[in-house]
């Protein structure tokens, strides 16, 4: 009998068998049909699947590249290398631009009447002795890109007063009891016409304090201990050229410690007049005031007897060149110098400081515990020597080791422009130079804006 051909029971993939089985009935036939067929799907199913899973496995992939491409994958590490030292370099970018901009900085500068400060410029002295950078700050704020017009947009008010241009000479160095009340007055003024210092009790109000012993001012230190920082002034900021590491009632108060003027235009006639090739034939300079007795006649010691024990100790050296008397061309002197001693005097602080940095001569320094101005933008220790004050005896000796051994590398660290451009105040700023640093100060100190918290401080 002919056997029936079944129809498919579907569209899909049909496979016919013909099952040959002599002596099979027709129901075997169709049990045993059947059973292959589905084995056979099953079987055709499981091997595309596990072909898909192998094709598409992405730990295959994985291996089968790390075996067949190990030179691009080198190559691939090296450009991720590349990539995050780019990274890098333009979060580092991003961070000085950040630093560049001052984060917005905004200064209102305080228009006050002339007798506080513009009436005392008669005195050509009062804008290029060492304490003008009272002047030098408040002339370079009034064009700069960070002043505002608007009190209500600043980070921080600018309180210009001037105290060292009105000064009489009393033995010998100069008297500043008149500063207190002027700037006493000077708050009462603007706490009355203006709302901001009321605001936040001055917090947010910037001072400059240019003389000896800073927010004390005074220039005899027991006395501006006596005294020490005015009431109403010890919730403001001040900037001020005295600073040492240790505790010290004249810095018990917000402070920047800010160099001593020195004119910028005396420093770039010296080195216009100095050939570059010029010859440092003087070892180790100093010219200023050096008591032969270790007190002056106001009776009071004069820098801890320092500069009396260098006079006493090197004035018979060949290698020291000692002067006391004043001298108008002594940045001539300086230019020619390997090493400039900087004792400390009435205050541990020395103009000396930032002529020497300014004409390439090694700084000395020899005042115990100073702190020194803008230690993020100069690098003191590559750039100076420190003597400590009971080691003045031996000063000779220190030197002429530095001299034959790494004094190469510190004259070469105080070539660096940057260095020379931080400790210098122009009239009117240019970034990284001392007024710039000021305001990189300033605007670490956000904390104390009323403009940034809105809140009191109290």
């Amino acid at each position: 009998m002919l056997e029936q051909k079944r129809p498919p029971k579907s569209r899909g993939f049909y496979v016919k068998m013909r099952l040959l089985h002599k002596h099979g009935r027709l129901q075997e036939k169709s049990f045993f049909f059947r059973y292959y067929k589905w084995v056979l799907w099953l079987s055709l199913t499981l091997y595309f699947f596990s072909s898909y899973l192998i094709s598409n496995n992405p730990q295959s992939k994985l291996t089968s590249l790390s075996k067949t491409h190990v030179s691009k994958s080198k190559s691939n590490l090296a450009s991720r290398a590349l990539i995050e030292l780019k990274d890098n370099a333009t979060q580092h970018q991003t961070d000085h631009e950040g630093q560049g901009s001052l984060n917005n900085l905004k200064i209102y500068v305080y228009d006050l009447p002339p007798k506080y400060n513009t009436d005392w410029l008669s005195n050509e002295r009062c804008s290029n002795h060492l304490f003008a950078s009272e002047v030098a700050i408040h002339e370079a704020l009034l064009t700069s890109d960070t002043r505002t017009f608007d009190p209500y947009e600043a980070d921080f008010f600018f309180v210009p007063v001037y105290v060292s241009c009105n000064f009489s000479t009393v033995n010998g160095f100069p008297a500043i009891g008149h500063a207190r009340p002027l700037l006493a007055s000077a708050v009462q003024l603007i706490s009355t016409e203006y709302p901001f210092w009321n605001r936040t009790h001055g917090s947010d109000h910037v001072f400059v304090a240019s003389h000896d012993f800073g927010a004390c001012f005074h220039t005899m230190e027991d006395v501006a201990i006596a005294d020490g920082v005015a009431e109403f002034l010890k919730k403001s900021i001040i900037l001020q050229t005295f600073g040492v590491r240790y505790n010290h009632p004249c810095q018990d108060v917000e402070n920047v410690v800010i160099p001593p003027y020195i004119s910028p235009a005396s420093i770039r006639t010296t080195l216009e007049k100095s050939p570059e090739n010029l010859r440092r034939d003087i070892f180790a300079f100093f010219r200023g005031k050096m008591e032969v007795h270790p007190k002056n006649v106001s009776g009071r010691f004069y820098g801890r007897r320092v500069r009396t024990m260098i006079w006493r100790r090197y004035n018979g050296d060949r290698r020291f060149y000692l002067q006391r008397n004043r001298y108008a061309g002594y940045q001539s002197e300086i230019v020619r110098s390997v090493f400039c001693l900087c004792p400390l005097g009435w205050a541990p602080w020395s103009p000396r400081l930032v002529e020497s940095v300014a004409l390439g001569c090694v700084p000395v320094i020899i005042a115990d515990g100073i702190r020194l101005p803008f230690p993020d933008a100069v690098n003191w220790p590559e750039i100076s020597l420190t003597v400590a004050e009971k080691d003045v005896g031996k000063l000779g000796i220190i030197l002429e080791h530095v001299a034959a051994t790494n004094l190469t590398a510190i004259q070469r660290n105080l070539r660096d422009p940057r260095v020379r451009r931080a400790l210098m105040f122009n009239n009117q700023v240019e970034e990284g130079d001392a007024t710039w640093q000021v305001l990189s100060a300033l605007a670490h100190k956000l904390d104390r804006s009323y403009r940034r918290s809105g809140v009191s401080i109290q």
